[in-house]
């Protein structure tokens, strides 16, 4: 058999804290997956959602990583009221759908818009983990593809965040076909000279990393994301080796050149700010 239960535990890190912190009681503590040590939620709030033991990264919201970068009121949302439908029929999915706006409040698994970071414009997409695991369906796809033909237009920036699981299995072929729309965009905004940052976050599989997430002209990560097409469970089962130690995670790809670096969230604003300075183009304001 090519397939079975691998001898080796390849992903025995702690499941992730499936919550926002936004919506949990200050007065709480929150078991930090990677140390294990508890933190208070209002110091871990304060730390923009930082362990200060480990420096292990928690999930965020996409609406809280857009407080975090935009300045102060500047975020203008583009295609809101895009959501997804059951287009194939597939089982369960409206109730699947339904549940996702109710855990995310948001309609679809990225927000996108426009927003001034450090006095600097530029268009920005955030993908939301809490929908659906950040999976790439047909309106994920469409948004970020309007997004980047908008930003070509106005001659802006992108600057991205990615975390997510893949694209969309509930919408087949086409969830896959976005893939190429996006990158059709990304390649089209490139070519008229504009910039490309992206942020790769815990984690950035599949076809989301198949595709635009590795084509930004910066391409940084945070600390200890995972990031990788299959997983290291499957790949393992195909080649029948064990895979080195750290295998996907941000440092190892830093390490093969995968990508450029590594900042930590806390610094992500001022990172960003000095990209688009140094890149801005003459006329921008």
């Amino acid at each position: 058999m090519y397939f079975k239960k691998p001898k080796n535990v390849l992903e025995g890190h702690s499941k992730l804290i499936s919550s926002r912190t936004e919506d949990m009681d200050e007065s709480l503590d929150i078991l930090c997956p990677k140390c294990k040590k508890s933190v208070p939620t209002d110091e871990l709030i304060s730390l923009f959602n930082v362990c200060p033991y480990c420096r292990h990264h928690f999930r965020l919201g996409a609406r809280q990583r857009l407080q975090l970068i935009c300045d102060d009121g500047t975020f203008t949302e583009w295609d809101k009221d895009l959501c997804s439908t059951n287009i194939i029929d597939f089982p369960d999915y409206d109730h699947k759908l339904k549940n996702a706006r109710l855990e995310s409040a948001e309609t679809d698994a990225v927000v996108c818009g426009v927003c001034s970071i450090n006095g600097i414009s530029a268009a920005v997409f955030v993908m939301e983990p809490f929908f659906l695991m950040g999976s790439m369906g047909v309106v994920v796809g469409e948004k970020i593809t309007r997004l980047f033909e908008k930003a070509c237009e106005e001659g802006l920036p992108v600057v991205g965040f990615t975390v997510s699981g893949g694209a969309r299995m509930q919408e087949g072929i086409l969830s896959l076909m976005q893939m190429a729309k996006v990158s059709g965009s990304v390649k089209l905004h490139s070519n008229a000279g504009h910039l490309f940052l992206c942020i790769l976050t815990d984690p950035t599989t599949g076809g989301v990393m198949a595709s635009f997430a590795m084509e930004a002209d910066i391409i940084a990560a945070e600390p200890y994301a995972h990031i990788g097409f299959a997983g290291p469970r499957v790949i393992e089962q195909t080649i029948r080796k064990k895979l080195p130690a750290g295998f996907q995670k941000a440092e190892f790809l830093l390490e093969k050149g995968f990508v450029d670096m590594i900042v930590d969230r806390r610094k992500q604003k001022n990172f960003i700010g000095q990209m688009l300075k140094m890149h801005r183009k003459g006329g921008n304001p």
